[in-house]
């Protein structure tokens, strides 16, 4: 995608993350603000925030899809709330709003996303050793369309953006 922002959308666990966790998950917002990527979120807590922060820290520019009607639901580092009111089917539209999708940890939520990402031919990276829906879906193949694995935040960022 020459000369186009790219959007990378983060999936992951909602509210309370472990620490090793929520650090690499920052890791990873900063990655993707340094290397210029818009970067999209479901808004809220968790996996979600701490890419927000990281990103926000690095001077990126964050995207909040709300499950809600309320942009106030965004967390704090949210540049651009979008209020949807479609509570759990707004992960379709999360997933849509990005180029490239990056999991991290995660649960049923993250999970739908997932699925949705790949019937959508979305590529999608799973940060294996974040646990959860990242450590379960990474490197396999479903419905023949494969979910990337990634060791490192470094090596979830690179492999998203070169797979754009």
């Amino acid at each position: 995608m020459p000369n186009e922002r790219v959007y990378v959308t983060v999936i992951g666990s909602s509210g309370v993350i472990p620490e090793r966790v929520r650090r690499l998950a920052e890791r990873v917002g900063e990655l993707l603000a340094k290397r210029g990527a818009l970067v999209v979120t479901g808004g809220r807590d968790g996996v979600m925030e701490a890419v927000c922060r990281g990103a926000k820290r690095t001077g990126g520019t964050t995207v909040g899809i709300l499950p809600g009607i309320d942009r106030r639901e965004a967390n704090e580092f949210v540049d651009i709330a979008i209020p949807t009111g479609l509570l759990h089917a707004r992960n379709a539209v999360n997933v849509l709003a990005g180029d490239a999708v990056i999991v991290i940890a995660g649960g049923p939520g993250t999970l739908s996303e997932v699925g949705l990402a790949m019937a959508y031919g979305k590529p999608v990276v799973a940060l294996k050793g974040s646990g959860g829906v990242a450590d379960l879906v990474a490197g396999r193949s479903i419905g023949g369309r494969k979910v990337y694995e990634a060791e490192t935040p470094e090596e979830a960022v690179e492999k998203a953006l070169e797979l754009v």
